[in-house]
């Protein structure tokens, strides 16, 4: 290892401004979430499609239900790699664990037996869990020298996972929905076996950041004067336990139903509440019960603060529960409901915009790629040369569906295409956003939740409007695709309010030696979000079977605006709370 190296000093070899180390993980991060928008924007579509269409033929409810205890159980398996990450095993073995568990996960799912599609999630939850958390951490420890440059390391990050979203709900959704979902499955693992190659032979550049778990010197009292206040044992038994009986609410909730009923952990009742129902009740009752205790075992400074944040996590749960409609009850609306054909000048409109969409970025990354290289071919050869095959399949492959599309007289666009305009706006949008925030113009924490929850009210009130016309109880209509665009437009406004500026102020709000434990409860809170998200899904059928699809979307429009004055309403009491953190 070089002297420089040993001193963090990754700036001696640099791609555009930055360490060539980032620009490996920003590549390895791109395959990764290429994998996992593009399985994911699949699943619901491959359960719910007919036999016919060699999908599973199972009713919306079910896969809805499987879909959000998996992104659920994604967010909270976090904890856990995050853990071991710290603990035992450092940041980068634990992103290499992360990736082979994917790479195998996905490979399984290719196969599309039940054994395996399920063994195939169970690995994805426990590899997201390991890679998630793990990949930031050595951003973190690589710029600790450079704090000045740390907010353009991870806006080049997040470029990386945008891209990466992109490319994978473009392509494995194209190729899910065109050729077979077994290829779409398939192709979402290469990549991920790509983006671990490619980590795996450079990791020499990382000098020694991730080896090995850090011992942290205790000490009896915090900058901020509050005596430390560990977890008791009687305190560590109730968070098991409500940890315990949660993850049997959320494992039980799509087992009970897939099986109609012949495998069901929560099969009783208490008084008129159900097993179910009592089970979360319970769960949620002994995980607030121990909030509180602990927050009164704080300086009033510090026990503010957190409110503040229990405040924010609060609201999150129901912006992700909403947001995350995406890839369950509208992709289902698009599948169904959404009149995806374009014929004449209309079609070959969409075809050259969809070429430039794919091409344009695709030139761009390939010339980031092109720079990484001169910087580091000589010493980490094979970490290159796997990279660079990656890139030739993604060029071949989106050259081979775009030529493919212009063969057609009509232009039919796939029900999962819809998701790519999430990242699309994300990449067109953010330094607009970004530069609202440095400006004097830039809105408090309530007022960006606020603007956050209305944006995405607005996005559920224009499908609302577009649905207006179908009957309750049609399966299918053919309703004008602008009302998805608008939706995705919209929701993406308002992630770029919420997501980034969340956990920034998670971090200025909690005292240094109580992050950790503030950020897993607000991955918690994140994951409560994703299966509320499933729930939601599930209730659609009902209310659409009864009132029409529109009513269920005005129902989500309220939820939304009705958070977004609550964030307005509260902005006096949250802003005491804070302490002049702004």
């Amino acid at each position: 290892m070089s002297e420089a190296k040993a001193h963090n000093d990754f700036f001696e070899s640099k791609v555009l401004g930055h360490p060539s180390g980032l620009f490996v993980l920003f590549f390895t991060e791109m395959w990764e979430r290429f994998s996992y928008y593009g399985m994911r924007s699949l699943l619901v579509l491959f359960f719910t499609a007919s036999l016919m269409d060699e999908g599973w033929g199972w009713p919306r409810e079910h896969a809805l239900a499987i879909f959000g205890t998996y992104t659920s159980l994604v967010y909270l398996s976090t904890l856990m790699g995050g853990y071991f990450a710290d603990k035992k095993i450092g940041f980068r073995n634990a992103v290499l664990v992360g990736a082979l568990l994917m790479t195998l996960g996905h490979g399984s799912m290719a196969l599309e037996t039940p054994f395996f599609i399920y063994l195939g999630l169970t690995l994805l939850v426990f590899g997201s869990g390991f890679f998630k958390p793990n990949m930031t951490s050595i951003i973190s420890e690589m710029y600790k020298d450079h704090p000045e440059k740390k907010d353009g390391a991870y806006t080049i990050f997040y470029m990386g996972v945008n891209a990466g979203a992109f490319l994978g709900i473009l392509l494995c959704g194209y190729l899910g929905e065109k050729v077979g979902w077994s290829v779409g499955f398939g192709l979402a693992g290469i990549f991920m076996l790509f983006g671990l190659l490619q980590f795996w032979f450079a990791q020499g550049i990382f000098g020694d950041v991730g080896l090995k778990p850090k011992k942290v010197e205790d000490t009896e009292f915090a900058d901020d004067g509050d005596k430390r206040n560990p977890f008791t044992t009687w305190q560590v038994v109730v968070a098991v336990l409500a940890i315990v009986i949660g993850l049997v609410w959320i494992i039980n909730d799509p087992v009970s139903k897939i099986s109609n009923g012949s495998v069901n952990f929560l099969d009783f009742s208490v008084g008129s509440l159900s097993g179910p129902s009592f089970t979360i009740l319970m769960g949620f009752v002994l995980f607030l019960l121990l909030l509180v205790y602990r927050l009164t075992q704080y300086s009033r400074v510090t026990r503010d603060r957190m409110l503040a944040v229990t405040f924010f996590a609060f609201v999150t749960i129901f912006f992700w529960a909403i947001f995350e409609q995406a890839p369950g009850s509208l992709t289902i609306f698009a599948k169904d409901y959404t009149n995806r054909v374009l014929e004449g000048s209309a079609g070959m409109t969409f075809k050259i915009f969809n070429s430039l969409m794919t091409l344009i970025p695709l030139g761009i990354i390939t010339w980031v790629l092109t720079k990484l290289f001169r910087q580091t071919f000589g010493k980490y050869a094979l970490s290159n040369i796997f990279l660079s095959i990656s890139f030739v399949i993604i060029w071949a492959i989106a050259i081979w569906m775009l030529n493919a599309e212009f063969q057609k007289d009509v232009a039919e666009i796939p029900a999962s295409w819809f998701g790519v305009l999430n990242s699309l706006f994300i990449i067109a949008f953010a330094p607009l956003f970004s530069r609202w925030w440095e400006s004097k113009y830039n809105p408090n924490a309530n007022m960006k939740y606020a603007i956050g929850m209305f944006l995405l009210g607005l996005g559920m009130a224009c499908v609302a409007i577009g649905a207006s016309d179908i009957s309750p109880g049609a399966k299918t209509a053919s309703v004008s695709m602008i009302w998805l665009v608008l939706v995705y437009l919209f929701h993406t406004l308002g992630e770029l309010c919420v997501s980034p500026v969340a956990l920034s102020y998670v971090s200025k709000l909690v005292p240094g030696r109580m992050i950790a434990m503030m950020f897993g409860i607000w991955y918690l809170a994140v994951a409560i979000g994703m299966k509320l998200a499933g729930v939601f899904g599930e209730m659609s059928e009902g209310v659409a079977n009864e009132h029409g699809f529109s009513y269920f979307f005005w129902i989500l429009t309220g939820i939304s605006v009705g958070l977004g004055v609550l964030c307005i309403i509260l902005f006096p009491i949250i802003r005491r709370l804070m302490h002049g953190v702004k």
